[in-house]
């Protein structure tokens, strides 16, 4: 990506120094007024253009390459994190859910013995003496 970006400034400051050559030797127009260093820039602009899109094209498709890979790279890495997380919260809502079951049985145990020890008082109670 570097090399096709530096290629292009490449190009970009080479049609600035001819644009800039023809312009100060008269051959080319000069911008109005002061604009003659816009006017410059702007012509190199649209000169270097078409002639990076030809010329670099083969340097253009390597770089998108090396750029789908990488962003290939970082779903990879997403998706490898994504199930990570759900892997550890599946994890913890079942260890949560074993810790409230066995609380439930705890409470139920607890109950059912409490029930037990008051009805044979009921029963004492309500027998006369």
């Amino acid at each position: 990506m570097l090399r096709y970006t530096l290629m292009r400034l490449g190009i970009l400051v080479g049609c600035l120094l001819v644009v800039w050559g023809l312009v100060y030797s008269g051959i080319a127009p000069r911008g109005l007024g002061s604009s003659n260093g816009m006017w410059v820039i702007l012509l190199s602009l649209v000169i270097s253009a078409p002639i990076s899109f030809v010329v670099l094209r083969k340097e253009r498709d390597r770089a998108s390459i090396q750029i789908v890979e990488k962003v290939d790279r970082v779903k990879a890495n997403l998706d490898a994190n994504r199930s990570q997380e759900d892997e550890a919260v599946d994890e913890a809502a079942r260890a949560h859910e074993g810790q409230a079951q066995a609380e439930g049985r705890t409470q139920a145990d607890g109950q059912a013995q409490a029930e037990g020890q008051a009805r044979p008082q009921a029963q004492t109670q309500g027998q006369p003496s």
